[in-house]
């Protein structure tokens, strides 16, 4: 694939920039570019590179009459229109594995923040309280973890969890019991999750499968108590059913990452982030610097892949759609 020019649209770590021009391959970055703006230029780049921020919506895409490769430095890719790219023969690609470890590593802290209180015996200490009582928590050892989602993040979180003594159950619809159970998760159906889990952990994309996966019918089913972990996707949970689950106590408390709406505005959203029994954070799952690195130089890698100029990169094993990317051979 002929690859000659790369617009970067959010701010990613110089080692991508640096790679991508020691394999000959122009780069331009210009960030925060206005939607217009961005149509007006995108027509000069063969590339294109993101985070969240750039939304490459179909008229992007369109706009784009040269492009062959648009590149999420990150896991997912809510934020590209890949059916319309597909359409068009451009390859849409990630990096699914850049961020696994840092998800994880957050993911876990939540889970042993909400046991212990951390964050909330935390700031009454600031305040100036001695909240011993009010803020005893209980042990993981021995609890039941269910982690939906058994991709690089859910595995690395069982691995982790199970070092602490938790049980470790899970479901993931293309991972089967066999595999599941080589990192010694029981694999189960979600209806058997629920009822037995006393932490909830999601690592699933957002598709129209996984939207308001954790409802008022799903918590409703749950332990009395349970802790629910987004570090995933905002949507995959409904917050007002969380809310009030959290509210009239059927829920002990939630650690999330992720929210419909980033950065949140809607009402309920605000309310359950301010919910005592809630670890909010901006979406920090990748937000480490080595994550940082890690995803920059697995894009360019796979930019670099796709032109064939340097055998030293041949994987492009974030591709999603590969149809694309046999039309362009």
């Amino acid at each position: 694939m002929e690859i000659n020019n790369v617009l970067i649209t959010d701010a990613v770590d110089q080692a991508c920039i640096n790679l991508l021009k020691e394999n000959g391959i122009n780069v331009d970055c210009k960030y925060n570019l206005p939607q217009e703006k961005l149509l007006e230029e995108i027509s000069d780049y063969d590339g294109l590179i993101v985070r969240s921020d750039t939304k490459v919506t179909s008229k992007v895409l369109a706009a784009g009459t040269n492009l062959k490769v648009v590149g999420r430095a990150g896991a997912g890719v809510d934020n590209i229109d890949v059916k319309e790219a597909t359409k068009r023969n451009i390859v849409v690609l990630n990096t699914p594995g850049g961020n696994a470890i840092s998800a994880c590593e957050l993911t876990c802290t939540l889970i042993t923040a909400l046991a212990r209180n951390v964050v909330q015996g935390a700031a009454s200490l600031k305040a100036g309280r001695w909240d011993r009582k009010l803020y005893s928590g209980h042990e993981i050892y021995g609890k039941v973890l269910g982690i939906v989602g058994l991709g690089r993040i859910g595995r690395e979180v069982a691995i982790r969890m199970q070092a602490w003594g938790m049980k470790t159950v899970g479901y993931d619809p293309i991972v089967s019991a066999e595999e599941a159970a080589k990192f010694n998760v029981k694999f189960l159906e979600l209806d058997e999750i629920w009822p037995i889990a006393d932490y909830i952990t999601l690592h699933t994309p957002l598709l129209p499968e996984t939207a308001n996966m954790i409802n008022s019918n799903v918590l409703a089913k749950c332990k009395k108590g349970v802790k629910v972990i987004n570090v995933a996707r905002g949507g995959i949970i409904d917050e007002e059913a969380l809310l009030r689950a959290l509210e009239d106590g059927k829920c002990g408390g939630a650690g999330l990452d992720v929210f419909e709406q980033e950065p949140p505005t809607n009402p309920v959203t605000l309310k359950l982030i301010q919910n005592a029994k809630v670890v909010a954070t901006p979406h920090l799952g990748a937000s480490t610097s080595e994550a940082q690195i890690r995803v920059a130089v697995e894009v360019a890698e796979q930019f670099i892949a796709l032109t064939n100029r340097n055998q030293k990169y041949s994987s492009v094993a974030g591709v999603i759609n590969p149809s694309a990317l046999h039309s362009n051979k």
